[in-house]
């Protein structure tokens, strides 16, 4: 290809410009450079016959720009400095828009990508990007009966991308004049096409058929009900596109981290790391901090804003920072919507940074004494049974989550989170019956054992509702340690445990369940500055993380005893 892409020359200007580049963003444009110079063949294999069918996609330059060149000339900015302007796109967003566009079956033409998520700081033009997108869809990408829908969790936020459409539309004499707008859509008559605002709240969402979807600051989404019905009516298009565009947010263990942490491991895919994975369908663009300290170095505001001196400005950029320099109690929403960096809710006790640590490990457990600590449940509540090693510097932790069957529906559906999910991957122990057999939680702790070579020297519990389990455990022969659930006793090692995960010390295997316990974790305290762990909220789970914190409440009360026992 003589002529180079937007994609090349955003590749070669992130190269040029290090400390301007996060890893993601390289990962990601280096495989769109990648497979435009090879291009990218793709199995399928039919269950049926078993017939391997192969797939070439192209990078066709007419394609790619075509977008380019619909927003460029049609599209007005409608408010601020530049309105009644027409809109310019800076580098980063034609490389994004060709990386979508430009990608398509060499036999039949049609797109490669189905998805692309767009995750970027605020204030980066985001909802024009969206509004612009949304408007190509509706009228130039060959759609008969396109269907766009703007959509988000409320009618308030759905609305926000499709009125900058509506205004965009009212500035442009070429859209204006073909067409028609009223107050819940947008119309292009000449080809029966609609671009409407949709939210979880409308109550009638069935029969939709979206050609494209702009599902806008998914960070508040909390469930995947709306995505997941948006992409089963997007099934009876032969090339639709779902756009995810999203700052970070603090909602944990719900849509938006399942969302991120998939696309993580698409990236990791391309780099050949662990825990990657194959998906050649998805775009992933993440524009965040590498490092949440960076937020100090001014070179690498550009790693969460690509649009950093366009649409925000670096004024504004440095009152924000200074700011926060002078207060820290500003510094959480400072890296969250303005350097793009995941955080807890303010009442969290545990900053996500703290808590965060997607390390994992494979048998550095096995074969070694440990410490056991155990959260049983209520009929609502997660049982969580944990076991640590102390180690090499690190403490290792492995968990068993419990749920009992006739609950879990009801709890998924309840709670908005992806316990089924969890259950699938391993990480939960789906119990029969209306509640937790405690047995079950026996009979880990004995496969712990014997298969692992995990032998806890002591395991603590709360007594409450556990004489029973406590001495079926007994008399296996484990050593139980009563913890009271009471600032006096919790707060040191509630204290030690946050201080090894700032150290990133816990290895918790990347845990997905406890990680979202650990973000639900407040607390209480004494006048003597002791503190528990509560909920911030009464429908969120704090099992795993008080089951961990009841084996450091053992490790640090045995703590010699335990380390002459594993030789140290």
């Amino acid at each position: 290809m003589s002529l180079k892409t937007n994609i090349e020359r955003y590749y070669e200007w992130l190269v040029d410009n290090p400390k301007k580049a996060n890893k993601k963003i390289l990962a990601t444009y280096k495989r769109m450079v990648d497979d435009i110079h090879h291009p990218f063949i793709c199995e399928y294999k039919d269950q049926e016959t078993g017939d391997v069918e192969k797939r070439t996609f192209v990078f066709d330059l007419k394609k790619a720009e075509k977008p380019i060149e619909f927003i460029e000339s049609f599209c007005k900015h409608s408010k601020g400095k530049w309105s009644n302007n027409a809109i310019k796109l800076e580098l980063w967003q034609k490389a994004f828009i060709e990386s979508v566009y430009g990608f398509v079956d060499q036999e039949t033409g049609l797109r490669r990508y189905r998805k692309a998520v767009l995750f970027v700081a605020k204030k980066n033009g985001k909802t024009t990007l969206g509004s612009c997108l949304g408007l190509y869809g509706l009228m130039a990408d060959g759609e008969g009966g396109s269907e766009v829908y703007s959509v988000a969790k409320v009618k308030d936020q759905a609305k926000i991308c499709w009125t900058e459409a509506k205004h965009m539309v009212s500035k442009s004499p070429v859209l204006n004049n073909r067409l028609r707008q009223t107050i819940s859509g947008i119309y292009y008559d000449r080809k029966e096409g609609v671009f409407a605002p949709l939210s979880s709240e409308a109550k009638n969402l069935d029969g939709k058929s979206p050609y494209y979807t702009l599902a806008d600051e998914v960070w508040a989404w909390e469930d995947l009900e709306l995505l997941s019905m948006m992409e089963d009516g997007m099934s009876a298009r032969e090339q639709p596109i779902l756009f995810e565009l999203s700052t970070m947010g603090s909602v944990r263990g719900k849509v938006f981290d399942q969302e991120y942490e998939y696309c993580e491991r698409v990236i990791k895919g391309y780099l050949g790391q662990e825990g990657g994975i194959k998906d050649d369908f998805i775009l992933p663009v993440i524009y965040e901090l590498d490092d949440p300290n960076e937020w100090k170095d001014e070179e690498c505001w550009f790693k969460a804003n690509p649009n950093l001196n366009v649409s925000k400005s670096m004024d504004y950029m440095r009152d924000r920072v200074n700011k926060t320099k002078n207060n820290s109690i500003l510094i959480s929403n400072l890296l969250c919507k303005d350097f793009n960096v995941r955080q807890t809710s303010t009442e969290a006790w545990l900053d996500y940074l703290v808590l965060n640590n997607d390390e994992t490990y494979t048998d550095e457990m096995d074969d070694s004494y440990a410490i056991g600590g155990c959260d049983l449940s209520s009929t609502t509540d997660l049982t969580c049974a944990t076991l640590l090693v102390s180690k090499n510097e690190k403490v290792y932790v492995k968990q068993m989550y419990f749920m009992p069957s006739s609950n879990l529906d009801y709890r998924v559906n309840e709670d908005k989170i992806p316990y089924d999910k969890w259950a699938k991957l391993g990480w939960i122990k789906v119990c029969d019956g209306s509640k937790v057999n405690y047995t079950d939680v026996t009979n880990w702790f004995i496969q712990q054992v014997e298969e692992n070579g995990i032998r806890p020297l002591w395991v603590g519990y709360d007594s409450w509702n556990a004489n029973y389990w406590k001495d079926e455990m007994s008399s296996y022969g484990f050593d139980m340690v009563e913890v009271r659930q009471g600032a006096k006793t919790m707060s040191a090692p509630m204290k030690q445990l946050k201080a090894d995960l700032k150290d990133k010390v816990v290895n918790y295997n990347n845990n997905p369940i406890l990680k979202w316990c650990l973000s639900n974790l407040a607390i209480k305290s004494d006048e003597n500055e002791n503190i528990r762990p509560v909920k911030i909220h009464a429908t969120q789970r704090i099992d795993g993380a008080v089951s961990l914190i009841d084996a450091y409440v053992v490790l640090m009360n045995h703590k010699e005893d335990y380390m002459n026992m594993m030789g140290g």
